[in-house]
């Protein structure tokens, strides 16, 4: 069903019987084998698309899904029986992992609890996800050499109901504005959903509640230019149901958002996926699925291969934001919009 750019690194290794289910495949991905069990498991019964083919989705798309997870604690969004099973939000590294899958220990004070996270090093860890059912990636936005400095600003435009992509569009245009005037590189991709991200490198020297509040007078700045347009009121009952609410708080500790090329677990399987700033105003979020991306992927490569190499410093947006102060004491855990959601 899928053409596999890494088609001719791979190799399948062996087949295994099975009475119960269809053979399972053992692919030989860099140094280590994985086996794939019931690979043809439909996971997306509305394009017929299976176990193994989101397999090889993530097989041609393989450099730019490692780059976008290397390093961070990752949450997996796993449905075990498909996704008319149901998804499971897994924090914790799920059974049976075989020794080379790297992990990352977090701790949760709202419950006193550590877990050890999925913490991506090569794309073998990403094929052993999907087959514990994983469809959805969620990194963190700091990296497991010291996980409470984010080195990522995540600008998450994420529209109400009511608010038409042809608002998301215009207001991609104002969020660009802004950050080529602070110096900063955006790199946009889609949200997979009715959204488009933002994300920007920067120097991790700051903790959560800096990056917040710097997102927050960024957003609040967007929102300056674009009052018709734009929301950054907190409470999702508050809101103007036809604005587009950038979503600050997708910057605190333990929010997640899908990872550049990560699957989304809805019934046409599109894909968050880096875009040019160029391409926005032409754009359907629809355009970009699992089977589109991997062909887009080897023509254009991985749009955000270079966001390491642009680091931006936040201090000109906590002078912002002491202009402007603002509590952020309201308990990030209690945040209405949840914190894996991403329009």
């Amino acid at each position: 069903m899928f053409r596999c750019a890494q088609r001719d690194r791979l190799a399948i290794v062996g087949r295994v019987a099975s009475k119960s289910a269809s053979p399972a495949v053992e692919l030989a991905v860099g140094e280590h084998t994985v086996r794939v069990s019931n690979p043809d498991r439909v996971y997306f019964p509305e394009i017929g698309a299976t176990k193994l083919d989101l397999v090889r989705y993530y097989l041609g798309v393989g450099e730019g899904i490692v780059n976008a997870l290397r390093d961070r604690p990752c949450m997996l969004h796993r449905f075990p029986k498909g996704l008319p099973g149901g998804k499971v939000h897994q924090k914790r590294l799920p059974g049976g992992a075989p020794d080379w899958i790297s992990t990352v220990r977090v701790y949760f004070p709202r419950y006193g609890r550590h877990a050890d996270e999925l913490c991506v090093r090569e794309l073998a860890d990403i094929v052993w996800a999907v087959q514990m059912s994983t469809i959805e990636f969620h990194p963190w936005n700091s990296r497991r050499f010291d996980t409470e400095k984010p080195d990522e600003w995540r600008i998450d435009l994420d529209p109400m109901p009511d608010c038409p992509w042809s608002r998301v569009q215009r207001m991609a245009g104002v969020v660009h504005e802004v950050l080529d005037e602070i110096g900063a590189v955006g790199w946009p991709k889609t949200s997979g959903g009715k959204g488009l991200h933002v994300y920007v490198r920067i120097a991790p020297e700051w903790g959560f509640t800096d990056v917040r509040r710097a997102a927050l007078a960024f957003a609040r700045e967007v929102e300056r230019r674009a009052p018709d347009d734009v929301t950054t009121t907190w409470w999702r009952k508050d809101r103007d149901p036809a604005l587009l609410f950038v979503d600050y708080n997708q910057n605190a500790r333990d929010h997640t958002i899908a990872a550049a090329y990560s699957v989304r677990g809805v019934p046409a399987a599109t894909v968050s996926t880096p875009v040019r700033w160029t391409e926005i105003p032409d754009i359907e979020p629809r355009d970009f699925t699992i089977t589109t991306v991997p062909a887009r992927y080897a023509e254009l490569g991985d749009l955000h291969a270079g966001i390491d190499d642009a680091v931006f410093r936040i201090d000109q947006l906590l002078e912002w934001a002491e202009r402007e102060p603002v509590d952020l004491d309201l308990d990030e855990d209690t945040d209405d919009t949840g914190s894996d959601t991403s329009g």
